[in-house]
């Protein structure tokens, strides 16, 4: 039985009772009042024990609610810093590739000059080559030039 429903029974009980004239006081029939008393006796223990495992459970509801809250924090801080460290990787590793491709280039930059160089070398040196065999092929014909002409002015003298 629920223990309002017991205190509205004892009102009401107070309320039937019949007044004493100028005393304030009422008769109230001893049975029944010790009856409702009995009743309030064990009815109060029983919600007492309801009232202690709903608090105990709503205590345990927030421990629960609390260490799941704390959880999920520390799993988004546990993110969150993933996330910053994958930056800061990519940020390292971004900076890292720049570098490399400024070597890289400064590295291409001077083998193409090398070459470039080595090529105007070879070059010169087979232009010079080139000249010199020139030279050779003008100064055959012009011996041979010379030899005809110095043959057919030997055969025309004749």
């Amino acid at each position: 039985m629920d223990i309002l429903h017991l205190i509205d029974q004892l009102e009401q009980l107070v309320l039937r009772s019949r007044p004493l004239p100028f005393l304030g006081w009422v008769v109230i029939e001893e049975r029944r009042l010790l009856d409702l008393i009995d009743q309030m006796r064990v009815t109060i223990p029983h919600e007492l024990k309801q009232a202690r495992r709903i608090t105990q459970e709503r205590e345990r509801i927030i421990a629960q609610a609390k260490e799941e809250a704390e959880r999920i924090v520390a799993l988004a801080q546990e993110q969150a810093g993933d996330l910053i460290a994958q930056h800061q990787i990519v940020q390292a590793a971004e900076q890292r590739a720049a570098v490399i491709v400024e070597r890289a280039q400064r590295e291409a930059d001077r083998l193409r000059a090398d070459a470039d160089d080595y090529a105007l070398t070879r070059l010169l040196e087979l232009e010079e080559t080139l000249f010199q065999l020139l030279q050779i092929v003008r100064n055959g014909v012009e011996k041979l030039r010379n030899e005809r002409l110095g043959e057919s002015r030997d055969s025309s003298e004749v």
